[in-house]
């Protein structure tokens, strides 16, 4: 089994050249039916959520640049309206992970909304080649995931399902620093869930690195427009602990006394994604529940 050790995903020499798939193919879906090959542990026994008492649909909508945005939308069934989670994903882009994690919300109330951030260049899911993944990824400047996710506000604002002043955001490793800078870029969203998303860059970084990253989220600690929940393992060798520590530091600093990093000491990266061998149960569920607590004080209320 191969495990994850870096926010950007595996390192050369952690590259398999083949894994086994798991899900479900549908005929006609925007979306590759199965889970990420590139990240897939052999030994996986992934989550598995129903549709039972849920609508699940591909959905496109405009972007700033005119590109066609996919994602994934899961909701309970009825006419709503119902509070709204945008879904950031990994570098893997809309796999059956990110489906399941909206199918998990929706079933806890939510509306989930999943865009397909990556696709202009090629969709990284089906892909085992770590460096086109990586190559696909490094398009995805900041404008153009930030005018995503504003495509996704305004789209989500025009559904009768949708409750428009009640939207939050989650996202993982890649998506997990975009709840950062999402959070500080739109008033509308109420509270953001970041899992294990970079915050600053590496020790190593270049210049080159460090301007490509910006904003970085530890100089975005003043500006957060709602509560930021973190949630990052105290194992992480790609978001060693002190930058952990100094981001917390920075949020006390700034008087945001309601964002918080979460350390779960003993998880390394990608601790809720359980379709890899980084899964770990418990701190997985312990941050789930913290998600649900966060939203819902903030959306249901």
């Amino acid at each position: 089994m191969t495990l994850i050790t870096r926010p950007e995903g595996l390192s050369p020499d952690q590259i398999a050249p083949s894994r086994r798939s798991l899900g479900v193919a549908t005929a006609g879906g925007l979306f590759f039916a199965a889970y990420a090959p590139a990240a897939l542990s052999q030994s996986a026994q992934p989550i598995a959520t129903d549709a039972a008492g849920l609508v699940t649909q591909d959905a496109a909508y405009p972007a700033p640049d005119g590109f066609d945005l996919p994602a994934y939308i899961a909701r309970p069934e009825g006419p709503g309206p119902f509070p709204v989670v945008i879904v950031v994903s990994e570098i893997f882009g809309v796999h059956e992970y990110i489906r399941d994690v909206c199918r998990r919300l929706a079933k806890a109330g939510y509306a989930a909304v999943a865009p397909a951030f990556f696709v202009r260049v090629q969709d990284p899911a089906p892909l085992s080649d770590m460096q086109a993944i990586q190559r696909i990824v490094g398009a995805a400047s900041y404008e153009q995931v930030m005018g995503d996710i504003s495509a996704a506000l305004d789209w989500i604002g025009a559904q009768s399902w949708a409750k428009a002043d009640k939207v939050g955001i989650t996202g993982f490793c890649w998506g997990g620093k975009v709840v950062w800078q999402a959070m500080a870029r739109f008033p509308t969203l109420d509270a953001g869930v970041a899992w294990y998303g970079r915050l600053s860059p590496a020790a190593n970084a270049t210049d080159d690195q460090k301007a490509a990253g910006r904003p970085w989220p530890i100089d975005l600690a003043g500006e957060l427009k709602a509560p930021v929940l973190g949630l990052y393992g105290g194992q992480d060798s790609g978001i060693p602990n002190d930058t952990v520590k100094a981001m917390n530091d920075a949020l006390k600093v700034a008087g945001r006394t309601d964002s918080q990093i979460i350390l779960y000491d003993d998880a390394p990266h990608g601790f809720h994604a359980d379709y890899r061998a980084s899964y770990r149960e418990a701190d997985a569920k312990d941050g789930w529940r913290r998600l649900l607590e966060l939203f819902d004080s903030r959306l249901k209320g």
